[in-house]
């Protein structure tokens, strides 16, 4: 299934961003920790250069841990300061603040030696739509002064936001790149609702989804609606959804296109349960950046 998705106010917000990048210390990116790897756009590495850079594993609720912890090590690794977050809890907070300060210490110690002391650090929150930059952004801030959506696409313009005399954050648009190389990226990235789902057929998603879960996570699917979904094929687990959900036309008709949305939803909610999508194991095979 090839996915590819590039709408015009993207080329738009990278111009942006690398204008701005002049006037950053510290570059937050968040990637969705269901998929880390797919989710990280490889654009950001060229426009971060020279910068400072925490990786932030955003919906960390949704995973698991033990594929979170080797991700962990994955990303230290290459020499990114990393820490797994879910944005909603505001509890979570206080790890981010101590992993800026240990991100910046260069910065300050190069400030104070020239002088400068007390300039806040300056940061730009990165990462592709729908991976949860606004939520963070509230969340850190302890206000709304983000928009916030479930969908791609919601924040279309930069904002700088003012957290307390130490720290400032300039809030980006979700960007993804031009052209995914492999075909798995564009199919987890739709997995996850990143990309627009009115250009997708959503049908095929599903089955390859069902396949996945099968695969990787046997007994989701019937853990979640009913035992005979084990001994289906993927086709038929769509019908067997949409019998267990009732999801009927006049007439009787069974209505798939409901049944694929219930899934989904199930699925990028966290219902089937706690599911990462990717390991460090299954990029070794690809070749990583």
């Amino acid at each position: 299934m090839k996915i590819q998705w590039y709408p015009g106010h993207m080329t738009k917000a990278k111009r942006m961003m690398v204008e701005d990048i002049k006037l950053i210390d510290l570059v937050i990116e968040l990637v969705d920790a269901r998929i880390p790897y797919s989710s990280r756009n490889p654009d950001i590495d060229k426009l971060a250069q020279g910068k400072s850079r925490v990786i932030l594993l955003n919906k960390s609720d949704l995973c698991d841990d033990r594929k979170s912890d080797e991700w962990i090590d994955y990303f230290q690794s290459k020499g990114f300061l990393v820490v797994k977050l879910d944005s909603r809890n505001k509890s979570n907070m206080k790890n981010i603040k101590t992993i800026i300060a240990k991100a910046c210490e260069e910065k300050k110690a190069k400030d104070r030696k020239k002088g400068i002391i007390n300039r806040p650090v300056r940061a730009m929150v990165v990462g592709i739509p729908n991976v949860g930059k606004s939520t963070f952004i509230n969340s850190f801030a302890g206000k709304s002064c983000a928009k916030t959506g479930n969908k791609p696409g919601v924040t279309k313009g930069k904002q700088w936001i003012k957290l307390n005399k130490d720290v400032e954050l300039l809030d980006t648009p979700g960007i993804l790149w031009p052209k995914f190389d492999d075909e798995m990226v564009g199919t987890n990235l739709a997995y996850i609702g990143s990309i627009n789902d009115q250009i997708i057929n959503m049908t095929e998603l599903a089955l390859e989804l069902i396949e996945f879960l099968q695969t990787r996570y046997p007994g989701r699917l019937a853990e979640r609606y009913g035992e005979n979904i084990d001994s289906s094929e993927a086709p038929q687990i769509i019908g067997e959804i949409a019998k267990v959900r009732g999801c009927l036309k006049k007439g009787g008709e069974i209505d798939y296109d409901k049944a694929v949305s219930i899934l989904f939803d199930d699925f990028r909610s966290g219902k089937i349960g706690k599911i990462t999508i990717e390991t460090p194991a299954d990029i070794s095979t690809q070749g990583d950046n």
